[in-house]
């Protein structure tokens, strides 16, 4: 059955969204604590270097900074727990109180534990609280912070990171995607998750082709009438160099472009890149539509 009432409040943790308020997307920036991250690898890779720019997105207007410890670009090698947590807590202890809402980027529930505890709003995961633990460690989580409990973006991937995009197949991207992201969602509402707390992302890249990608940014409407602020996940990903022929750093352009094409279709959050880049072009748009 598909809902078609989208809360008015998204709550993050510490942050309680309103969009009744707000015509723009949440701007949600990526921090890449890693060497080899798709787009930005080894840029960012010391904790001094990510609360720099960490800083600059917070001057550029950002919403949500998304720390990230593990690339899961296609064929990404897994880090070990330690690793990821060498990564990001440092990150996280340093910007907890730097006024704007933390996410992590992480599908291992122990760096879940650890960042909750450190002080992040939202879990970002790829795997939809499929990996082991990971459900439960929300669930923990909820019940040590009642009151100002994590967020939860849930997305959708085919297969995994090291053979996603090995000939991805659907009848009906669109369908399979919404059945799935409803699937999820439902099962947390099952464990007491409120429904205000769930984000959605359908995965641009993960498990697409480039027909695919399209076809989803084309009807990104439907997953807007699903009941969930909807994630849009698409800043210089390889859809835009195949069509443009640019690579990760000159995708700027058409990054954008995405950007307002799913805020004209609903998208509530955008993750993004550049953030500054963003922000402005968002603020001419939420002026149009206003």
């Amino acid at each position: 059955m598909i809902k078609q009432t989208l809360p008015a409040t998204w709550r993050c943790g510490r942050f309680l969204f309103d969009f009744s308020k707000r015509h723009r997307p949440l701007v949600m920036g990526i921090l890449n604590a890693t060497p080899d991250s798709f787009s930005d690898g080894g840029q960012f890779r010391t904790a001094n270097d990510a609360i720099t720019q960490a800083e600059r997105m917070i001057a550029n207007g950002v919403d949500i900074i998304d720390v990230g410890g593990e690339s899961t670009r296609p064929g990404a090698i897994p880090v070990s727990l330690q690793e990821e947590l060498d990564r990001v807590l440092p990150v996280i202890e340093a910007l907890k109180d730097c006024g704007v809402a933390l996410s992590i980027d992480t599908y291992k529930a122990e760096t879940m534990r650890q960042a909750l505890r450190a002080g992040v709003d939202c879990i970002n995961d790829i795997w939809a609280l499929r990996q082991e633990g990971a459900l439960e460690a929300v669930l923990e989580s909820d019940q040590q912070n009642p009151e100002e409990p994590c967020g939860i973006v849930l997305m959708h991937m085919q297969r995994d990171p090291q053979t996603m995009q090995f000939d991805p197949e659907y009848r009906d991207v669109i369908a399979e995607v919404r059945y799935f992201l409803l699937e999820r969602a439902d099962l947390l509402q099952e464990w007491g998750v409120a429904q205000n707390r769930i984000a959605i992302d359908p995965g641009f890249g993960f498990g697409k082709s480039l027909e695919h990608n399209l076809k989803m940014l084309a009807h990104f409407d439907q997953f807007s009438q699903l009941g969930y602020p909807v994630l849009a996940g698409i800043s210089r990903k390889s859809m835009l160099g195949k069509l443009t022929g640019r690579d990760t750093n000159e995708r700027v352009a058409p990054s954008i472009a995405a950007a307002i094409l799913a805020a004209d279709r609903g998208a509530r959050i955008i993750r993004v890149h550049d953030v500054q880049e963003t922000v402005d072009s968002l603020k001419l748009w939420e002026a149009i539509q206003a």
